[in-house]
């Protein structure tokens, strides 16, 4: 009997893949294979024109920093001398920095911005994303009335506060130093919106709620579970809100006298006179310009890291 069934067996299932097989239609092809969705994919559809543009932007967008470097590293009679300049960089950038530094004191300009740019993007940092952290995950009366508040200070535009910020500043005894600068900018309505945003999409409810369970306070709800997961986006806050500090005009020129003022008051008046000597400020520019590529260059793998661990969660 055993030989028997085994055979009976082994026929049934040699009908049963022949009449598989014979199911499928004969033109429908190989079979396409699923890909995975947690693994990286691959995109070629990127053609010639796409690189094409790609390059032209780049271009667009490097060519200004790369021909104030090539201006500044002429002497002032290759650029008002009626010629074309030439695209190949000289050999007077040097001196033409050591001009810079001998013409206005550059160095306490430079170390003024230091203490502005880095008071500022720091507290709007860390500010901002408490602030963040208690419009997104906290829960107090009032507190989406508060919201709308402080984003509609948005909406105000800055030149119509300067009086009474400079009247402000003035009664508070701040006027002519670097805090009255710095305490304005303490936080933004743009940072602490942007970081309760990223609070909301990046840390889920739940992980707050276990925190709490196991009693771990507001403070140490922020620090151990918020934080981690909002240190790229507060990156790239404290980036551009350095920026921002150091590439401020309008109200350095308002709050500081011009021997105490900041990069853009040495710029400004380095372009002062009878006549602009061109080599003499774009080398200014070229010196004012490095510490924010060096702090782009140092906070760029962070940002990138945080968007591809994004993508990879998503």
């Amino acid at each position: 009997m055993a030989p028997s069934l085994t055979t009976a067996t082994d026929r049934r299932g040699a009908v049963g893949r022949t009449g598989a097989r014979s199911a499928r239609r004969p033109d429908a092809g190989p079979r396409r294979v699923p890909r995975r969705s947690g693994g990286p994919q691959r995109f070629d559809g990127a053609g010639p024109l796409a690189y094409a543009l790609l390059a032209a932007v780049v271009l667009a967008s490097v060519f200004p920093l790369y021909w104030t470097f090539v201006v500044a590293s002429h002497g002032d009679n290759s650029v008002l001398g009626g010629s074309t300049p030439s695209l190949v960089p000289g050999g007077h950038l040097i001196a033409n920095i050591r001009r810079v530094f001998d013409t206005v004191d550059f160095w306490q300009a430079l170390g003024n911005s230091f203490v502005v740019a880095g008071s500022t993007a720091f507290s709007n940092v860390l500010l901002s994303s408490l602030a963040g952290f208690a419009f997104a995950k906290l829960r107090f009366p009032g507190r989406d009335a508060l919201l709308v508040v402080v984003i509609t200070t948005v909406m105000v535009p800055t030149q119509l506060g300067v009086i009474p910020l400079y009247l402000l500043v003035t009664d508070m005894g701040l006027y002519g130093k670097l805090s009255s600068l710095i305490v304005p900018a303490l936080v933004s309505a743009i940072g602490v919106f942007w970081m309760r945003q990223a609070m909301v999409e990046n840390i889920p409810d739940e992980l707050i709620e276990a925190a709490r369970i196991d009693g771990a306070g507001p403070l140490r709800t922020f620090w151990s579970v918020a934080w981690p997961g909002v240190r790229s986006t507060a990156a790239v806050l404290g980036m551009f809100s350095f920026m921002f500090a150091w590439n401020d005009y309008f109200w350095p020129l308002i709050a500081l006298p011009p021997e105490n003022g900041t990069v853009q008051i040495a710029l400004n008046q380095l372009a002062a006179g009878y006549y602009t000597d061109y080599t003499l400020m774009l080398a200014g520019v070229v010196v004012s310009v490095l510490p924010v590529l060096a702090l782009f260059s140092v906070l760029a793998r962070r940002i990138v890291s945080g968007v591809m661990a994004g993508a990879v969660k998503g």
